[in-house]
């Protein structure tokens, strides 16, 4: 049982939106990811939004570019949290996407990230410390994450301000 669904509106979408599994993995989350539009298969997506709540997926992760309807329509057939990644295009560079993700009517949030794989990664992060709120062990793996981070950030400027001393 994943506890993370990511749906895709195209299969192009997979290079913007993999780094959300390699987050999700690193972190010790299940997650599935498959491909179903909002537009070209209505019936796929209601079906898989039915069939992974019911397996007790607890959080839905939805990238889709232009009209970007995917995590609109996730939202409106399932209470779980929602996260939208809205993918670029070459027409107006995501910001249509962004506009449809974000543009929700109340009572059907879609929490919304950053554009293709900026955003595919919080997308990730985002879901794990949902999921983090009753799992004090995937708290503390994203607390070891994060301090690896910081660590990283120090050692860098260390690095930097010694190479411009």
């Amino acid at each position: 049982m994943p506890q993370v669904v990511i749906l895709m509106g195209s299969k192009s979408d997979e290079e913007k939106v993999s780094p959300c599994v390699d987050v999700l993995k690193s972190l010790g989350v299940s997650c599935a990811i498959t491909v179903s539009s909002a537009h070209r298969t209505p019936e796929r997506t209601e079906k898989l939004v039915s069939q992974y709540e019911a397996e007790g997926t607890r959080v839905f992760i939805c990238a889709a570019g232009m009209a970007a309807h995917l995590a609109g329509a996730v939202a409106a057939r399932t209470t779980r949290p929602v996260i939208g990644i809205p993918v670029s295009s070459a027409a107006l560079c995501g910001m249509d996407a962004l506009f449809a993700t974000v543009q929700m009517p109340p009572g059907f949030p879609v929490a919304t990230v950053a554009t293709d794989k900026a955003g595919a990664r919080n997308a990730a992060w985002l879901a794990a410390q949902i999921l983090a709120v009753s799992d004090p062990a995937l708290n503390e793996r994203i607390a070891e994450a994060r301090a690896k981070m910081r660590e990283e950030v120090e050692k860098a400027g260390d690095e930097i301000s010694r190479k411009y001393a």
